[in-house]
């Protein structure tokens, strides 16, 4: 990545600013902006977090907003309610509280000598949504956003569920904040009201994965902050224009399709090969200019510069190819193209129907009923659900799985094959008991045997009709359900297979069913709707990465994160152990150290779904040792998580014990006995 220091304008840096809110609460923003931008107005953006701009998003904030302001914005990093060194408390995510609070937040931009009353949202994940919900309210000064990784719908693609199970991520997540919000506000920046601030959040710890395991279908809580429940209407629609990215790496995919067709705003679409980061610096490479493509659509948008950006195809894709199945990838191989809306038209994506017969995944039909007759511990290869730490995240090869699964093989693709869009599986099912799950595995089978994961897609039984329908199963009873993929962009290689892999379980993915649930394929013709990608390649179409100059930061242990897969011979357990270890480090500028680290250990057992069970813990450990003697501090917070079940209740447990010193200030702890409604 070229890092940029000859920007058009000097960039003036505050490293704090209070903005205040009309019940006395006070946020924490950094600004960086042109100098001399007081008496030269210029639009802003925002980019609003938890995450902790001391710290947290520090290393990409630099990376970015300065980088903006040299080129002619003011750009503000907020910490919302109750994060870093804003004041409050957060409740939850996405509260009506958060975004009450950005809508302050953004008159009081608006209403800067500054900025010229124009501004721009920016964030991936947790930022991506909440730019595309402040947009649904339609803050006057909102001209335009740019969200990654984001979501038009809290229940079918978050963190939470998908297809209506439960996501491990959904507790993984849980724990994952129940870390960052014990984080300590900066006493070089806070003074003393540190202590007072970080011990009120200590006592008012939420225990998100309550509400998150409480509410399991798709009801009220999950439709607030979904901006897909007013697409059509004249309150909540988006005027402001979206721009939409995300990579092939990510979970948060299948959102852009559905925006794309329903959102009537000015909009693009842009997905490439990556994880959960931004895509100028992000694996796998090809790494793209971001910051350059962001600012030719933050000058048409907010400068009324004409830049080209809305006369080029609204939605670009990379096709990656298919490649040996890896546990980690630093590059993808593939070629990009463009299509002219979405849904594509017939001579851009054409549907294959295949059919899943005797003679494999073709153009036959099922004479006989099969079984789908998984243990509980299939699963195992899945690859993390989001990949973010930079770890061994991404599945490996699928034949084990496969091996516990009912497959369907094509024959070999001599001229190969591009796919681009959501394969969709069509198949009558039935169960053997009033529950279950079905999950469907697209791979490539290399002519050597690997069968490296294209995409994948599951239900919950439970909801096959309506998200927010419950309706068991009747057992033996056959159902016709549809289960899309996600989305994907793949070239399979010349002579190449097709494999279609059929499981009742997927684990640890998703939450094993109530009790073992083994299914039965009807006779018929099962079928698999598979989009083909018909349009031109075309020449890289973004420049190559740049970025302002980077944070400095002494690295004063590595982070060394691993997922391993181990199993008891004698009980049949299966245990996924993932370490997410950020390693320990030194923000040069401003003396603050920083450690954090995770284990989340994931074990099911084949055929007794009351023994599936999950423990996350979180270390966090936070120090300055030189200095300002006022600003020196240590702090050390664990906060644990457990998670058993039986065939009607989940059992929730939760712990944070928090020191100064070695001296303990909090120690909390939760019990809750959460009912199983849906899954």
């Amino acid at each position: 990545m070229k890092i940029k220091q000859d920007f058009p304008h000097r960039v003036r840096e505050i490293e704090n600013q209070w903005i205040p809110l009309a019940d006395g609460t006070r946020l924490a923003a950094r600004i960086w902006m042109p100098e001399g931008a007081e008496n030269q107005p210029v639009p802003a953006i925002l980019e609003y977090l938890p995450y902790r701009k001391r710290d947290g998003t520090a290393v990409r904030d630099e990376l970015t907003h300065p980088y903006f302001a040299g080129h002619g914005y003011a750009c503000i990093r907020v910490d919302m309610r109750g994060n870093g060194e804003s004041g409050g408390l957060m409740e939850d995510e996405y509260a009506p509280q958060e975004q009450a609070d950005a809508l302050e937040v953004i008159d009081w931009i608006a209403a800067q000598p500054w900025c010229d009353g124009k501004l721009g949202m920016m964030g991936i994940s947790w930022g991506g949504f909440n730019s595309l919900q402040l947009a649904a309210l339609r803050p006057e000064p909102l001209k335009a956003i740019i969200t990654l990784c984001s979501t038009d719908d809290r229940y079918a693609d978050d963190i939470h569920y998908k297809g209506g199970n439960m996501l491990l991520e959904n507790l993984g997540w849980a724990a994952t904040m129940l870390d960052f919000s014990a984080a300590v506000p900066d006493p070089a920046l806070v003074g003393e009201r540190w202590r007072e601030m970080w011990q009120h959040r200590l006592d008012n710890m939420p225990l998100l994965a309550e509400p998150w395991l409480t509410h399991q279908h798709r009801d009220d809580y999950w439709k607030h902050g979904s901006i897909g429940e007013s697409y059509h209407q004249e309150f909540g629609r988006i005027d402001a224009a979206v721009y939409m990215v995300s990579g092939w790496a990510d979970s948060y995919i299948n959102t852009i399709p559905r925006m794309m067709e329903h959102l009537s705003c000015p909009k693009k679409a842009l997905i490439g090969p990556w994880m959960h980061k931004y895509p100028h610096f992000a694996i796998p490479d090809p790494a793209i200019g971001f910051l350059q493509e962001a600012l030719r659509w933050w000058d048409h948008w907010l400068k009324g510069t004409e830049t080209g950006i809305m006369a080029e195809p609204p939605c670009t894709f990379y096709l990656q190819d298919g490649v040996p199945p890896a546990p980690k990838y630093l590059e993808r191989p593939g070629e990009w193209v463009r299509t002219s809306a979405w849904p594509a038209p017939a001579d851009e994506v054409a549907i294959e129907r295949l059919t899943l017969g005797d003679d494999g995944l073709g153009q036959g039909s099922l004479t006989a009923a099969r079984r789908i007759a998984s243990p509980l511990t299939a699963g195992s290869l899945q690859g993390e659900y989001i990949p973010l730490w930079f770890g061994a995240d991404f599945p490996p090869d699928q034949r084990r799985d496969d091996g516990l699964s009912l497959t369907f093989d094509s024959a070999p693709y001599h001229e190969g094959l591009d796919i681009l869009g959501q394969p969709t599986l069509d198949v009558e099912i039935a169960s053997d008991e009033d529950c279950g799950q079905l999950h469907v595995r697209l791979c490539d089978v290399a002519p050597s045997g690997e069968s490296a994961l294209i995409t994948y897609g599951t239900l919950n039984l439970n909801l096959r009709d309506d998200p927010g329908t419950i309706t068991p199963p009747t057992p033996g009873e056959t159902m016709r359900v549809r289960v899309p993929l996600d989305l994907i962009g793949y070239r399979l290689p010349k002579g190449h297979r097709l494999r279609v892999a059929l499981s009742s379980a997927c684990f640890p993915l998703v939450w094993s069913p109530q009790k073992r649930a083994d299914l039965t394929l009807a006779a018929g013709t099962p079928t698999l709707e598979l989009p083909l990608c018909k349009a031109p390649y075309i020449p890289m179409p973004f420049e190559s990465p740049e970025s302002a100059t980077p944070c400095r930061v002494e690295t004063l242990r590595p982070g060394q994160p691993k997922r391993t897969i181990s199993e008891d011979v004698g009980s049949g357990e299966v245990t996924i152990t993932v370490e997410d270890d950020m390693g320990d480090i030194r923000f040069e500028d401003h003396g603050l150290r920083v450690e954090q680290k995770a284990k989340e250990i994931y074990t099911s057992h084949p055929t007794e779904a009351s023994r599936t069970r999950a423990e996350i813990e979180w270390v966090y450990r936070a120090r300055r040792n030189e200095g300002d003697p006022a600003a020196q501090f240590a702090v050390e917070v664990i906060s644990r998580y457990w998670l058993t079940c039986d065939a009607t209740t989940f059992y929730l447990r939760a712990e944070q014990i928090a020191c100064e010193g070695h001296t303990e200030v909090s120690h909390k702890t939760w019990e809750r006995d959460i009912p199983r409604t849906a899954i």
